[in-house]
């Protein structure tokens, strides 16, 4: 297995696979191409004998210049179980720590359950929300009408 940095034309590899990963759920729309050209120097694949099981793209705040974003992150079904997720998530941390930066940031859909279980056991915190669904703080309308979310932060601590 090997993690290395997103190339632009990794987008035509990724993209007709989403869907399919997500089970079926409408996904593809929420990676458009411009994430693998303005974001590869932070943002990684994971190959295993030359096909893609794995992504992140992650990026560092424009704005906030503490904090980094996980966009969006994707483990082919087959490999779920074998840490994917979770080297790709320290390695994104270990490059966001490098850069200065000490939060991580990144969101999920309320019905992702799967998402917000591995979120929590990678130790991200669940912000305060505006509503409840299902016992998990939401924030309204995050991204868009009736596009509520789950908001995480990490704070990274030397």
């Amino acid at each position: 297995m090997e993690i290395r940095l997103v190339k632009g034309s990794d987008y035509y590899i990724i993209s007709p696979l989403i869907n399919e990963w997500w089970g079926g759920r409408q996904m593809s729309d929420k990676l458009p191409k411009l994430f693998f050209d303005h974001f590869s120097n932070t943002s990684f694949i994971v190959e295993e004998e030359g096909e893609i099981i794995g992504f992140l793209i992650g990026f560092f705040s424009q704005v906030h210049l503490d904090e980094a974003y996980i966009h969006f992150v994707g483990v082919h079904p087959n490999f779920r179980k074998n840490n994917i997720g979770n080297q790709l998530y320290n390695k994104f941390i270990k490059l966001v720590k490098q850069n200065g930066r000490s939060i991580v940031r990144c969101v999920t859909s309320p019905v992702n359950k799967g998402s917000i279980a591995f979120h929590m056991k990678m130790g991200f915190e669940i912000e305060v929300g505006d509503k409840m669904v299902e016992g998990i703080p939401v924030q309204r309308d995050y991204d868009g009408p009736n596009q509520d979310r789950v908001l995480f932060i990490k704070h990274l601590y030397s």
